[in-house]
């Protein structure tokens, strides 16, 4: 896979302050999410890019090499960004995983405009909207500040549990989450807020805390983790598909309120198109997307 422009700038973020802490910092996320973002991009390309001790932090060789792509090829994307938003044509609709994918061609008919996809990690609960890298996003409730975004809901579903087939649980059709409360969970970054709360079942342990066996920056790394036994995870049932896996099995949860995915914008956005689409979604009411 190729990396992410998120993980372009993350990188260039290291390089320029060559200080993990201070990167973290410019970046407004958490320096262990930071690091683990590079050392998986290091992976990635299979190269070192920087040089650390417990003192100082330099760039390789091939670090230097992908310094200057990297700027050029951010850039780029900026300019091209900016002639975009200028055609006033396209706006940027920030996802997590694959979430809601399937509605991106529903919501571009509905609501007349086009849609270009931003790809946010759970460690961006706002999936790019706080960053002001998305216009909209497809972002399952509760939304990270309530204060700050407008959203509208677009359907609800029911969750379901990621778990081993060995587990002794996965026998049965439907789990009722009660039975579930004191298994180990594989939680989502605290970076997540809100949404790790709730994809722990938060909503229905009357204030019982959960049992962590890991967490999980990605989908990847929630298999990995479920299928090494570390822990169960919560899921909507319409991202089940995603996580068919060899020795893992999905069930359906009881006793547990369904999830919701909203499509929500900035509240102080008062563009033109982005209140004809506020109010196209508010209006239509989406009713068919929902079905």
């Amino acid at each position: 896979m190729d990396p992410h422009l998120r993980d372009l700038r993350y990188f260039v973020a290291v390089a320029e302050e060559l200080h993990f802490t201070n990167a973290a910092q410019r970046l407004h996320i958490a320096q262990p999410t930071l690091s683990r973002q590079i050392r998986q991009l290091e992976r990635q390309l299979d190269v070192v890019l920087f040089d650390r001790n417990q003192r100082s932090v330099a760039l390789t060789v091939a670090g230097k090499e992908l310094l200057e792509g990297a700027r050029k090829i951010l850039e780029l994307w900026e300019v091209t960004n900016v002639a975009l938003q200028e055609a006033g044509e396209v706006l940027r609709i920030g996802i997590q995983s694959s979430i809601g994918r399937g509605l991106i061609a529903d919501l571009e008919s509905a609501s007349g405009h086009r849609l270009a996809m931003h790809s946010a990690s759970w460690t961006d609960p706002s999936s790019g909207l706080a960053s002001r890298q998305a216009d909209l996003a497809l972002m399952w409730l509760p939304v990270p500040d309530s204060g700050r975004y407008r959203w509208q809901v677009l359907r609800a579903e029911a969750r379901w549990v990621l778990l081993p087939e060995s587990h002794p649980l996965a026998d049965r059709e439907t789990i009722d989450f009660a039975d579930l409360a004191d298994e180990a969970f594989i939680a989502m970054p605290a970076e997540a807020g809100a949404a790790r709360e709730f994809w722990l079942g938060g909503d229905a342990r009357g204030g019982r805390q959960p049992r962590i066996g890991g967490e999980a920056a990605t989908a990847e790394e929630r298999l990995e983790a479920v299928s090494l036994g570390l822990g169960v995870c919560l899921l909507a049932e319409s991202n089940v598909p995603m996580y068919r896996w060899p020795g893992l099995s999905a069930r359906a949860v009881s006793g547990l309120p369904p999830c919701e995915l909203a499509v929500a914008w900035r509240a102080d956005d008062d563009r033109a198109t982005i209140l004809d689409f506020a109010n196209r979604v508010i209006t239509g009411g989406f009713n068919e997307l929902a079905a």
